[in-house]
């Protein structure tokens, strides 16, 4: 029986009586039956049930996501979470230079993406080569082909990754929106040596991620959650020695425009954007640097800090853009991950509606029934943070948010 082919119900049944595969017979029809229910797990707040989409192509799952299995659960100790962590990763870094899991053949557009392609398939056949070598000398241990998941053997599996695959983003489209965005006077002034890391981050993200724009967009929310963090970081020390303690609301807002940037990556994470070890590696540890360049920032000058982020988020909000207008008929044929339905239909909104700029008296209330939708939301949602950090910027944050105060009187 040939387990690469998508099932069907009744194909599932007809095929299991012929092979006596009793327990290919339990896995598979286990997925089925998984999918009929978790197809009519959301209703919104009105009572209206949308299905979400049942297949997750992410890496991580359980603790991984939120509100999966395990989520809200108390953490083990680092070592135990860094030996775990490590053993997962070695493992699928093993998977993807000796059976290519999580890595993608296609061969990119453009002079330099295709150079660095090559680079990496060249590096990639060495990794491969000392893999089987340290193998056969049982240094590591034997690498079997991963089996499909019982999800993976579905219908609705396969269709929606293959749409996901068709997704395309124009990186020159997203230069001409910038320009545009230029010649009508709306340029963000920003001093060189704050600028380069932010030219770097794109230079990195459009060679490595030609072609692929769920994993550059995972990779893009990884780092761009990172700055609000150190922001909270430096608030929550100078409030600790005494050095200041009106920031007590930009912390607020800086923890719900994390939170929503969270959320952002968790939906990109669905959709597959960390399915690669390779891209896990650039995200995370770009991230660390990230860190430690916006902590020094915000310690040398908050305005530069913010300038900076507000840097990141209108090229977000023009990447977004860019993709949606560009994607828009196959986006509305995929359902929405249930992360995105969680967050943006959830019957509590205090954290999203927290670092909203301007739409506080009447509050954005998002619909969300298709992939479409949900990159429209992720869209605004860079737009409200362009706003925020335009306003930390030229410090009017403050009067914003005694204004927002007395609205509610």
């Amino acid at each position: 029986m040939n387990l690469q082919k998508p099932l069907t119900r009744s194909s599932v049944q007809l095929k299991c009586r012929k092979s006596r595969t009793f327990s290919l017979h339990v896995r598979a029809t286990a997925a089925l039956e998984r999918v009929d229910q978790d197809r009519e797990v959301f209703s919104d707040a009105n009572g209206r049930v949308i299905r979400p989409m049942v297949a997750d192509y992410g890496f991580r799952s359980g603790s991984g996501r939120l509100y999966m299995e395990h989520y809200g659960e108390t953490p083990k100790g680092v070592l135990d979470l860094a030996k775990s962590n490590f053993q997962q990763e070695l493992l699928q870094m093993r998977q993807y230079v000796r059976f290519g899991v999580g890595n993608s053949s296609q061969t990119p557009n453009g002079a330099i993406p295709q150079v660095t392609f090559k680079m990496g398939t060249a590096i990639n056949s060495v990794f491969k080569q000392m893999d089987e070598f340290l193998e056969s000398v049982s240094v590591l241990p034997k690498l079997e082909q991963p089996e499909k998941k019982a999800e993976e053997l579905t219908e609705e599996w396969e269709e929606i990754r293959e749409k996901l695959t068709k997704l395309k983003l124009d990186n020159q489209a997203i230069v001409e929106v910038e320009k545009a965005r230029a010649a009508r006077g709306e340029e963000l002034y920003t001093p060189f040596w704050v600028k380069l890391p932010f030219l770097f981050l794109c230079l990195v993200l459009d060679v490595l991620y030609e072609g692929k724009p769920i994993q550059k967009f995972w990779v893009l929310e990884t780092v761009a959650r990172i700055p609000y963090f150190a922001y909270i970081s430096i608030l929550h020390l100078y409030e600790s020695i005494g050095f200041w303690r009106a920031g007590a609301e930009l912390r607020k807002i800086h923890f719900a425009e994390e939170w929503n940037e969270m959320h952002h990556l968790q939906i990109m994470e669905s959709l597959g954007g960390d399915q690669s070890w390779f891209d896990r590696f650039v995200a995370e540890h770009s991230a660390i640097a990230y860190y430690w360049l916006l902590i020094f920032f915000y310690l040398v000058s908050p305005k530069l800090a913010y300038n900076f982020m507000q840097r990141v988020e209108l090229h977000a909000r023009d990447t977004y853009a860019v993709f949606v207008e560009n994607n828009k008929e196959l986006l509305e044929t995929i359902p929405p991950p249930k992360v995105a339905l969680s967050y943006y239909l959830n019957q509590d909104l205090y954290l999203f509606d927290e670092f909203q700029q301007g739409s506080k008296v009447t509050p954005r209330r998002p619909s969300c029934n298709n992939l479409y939708e949900v990159f429209n939301n992720i869209r605004d949602d860079e737009n409200e943070h362009v706003k925020t950090m335009d306003a930390c910027e030229k410090e009017t944050i403050a009067l914003d948010i005694a204004k927002e105060k007395s609205s509610r009187r």
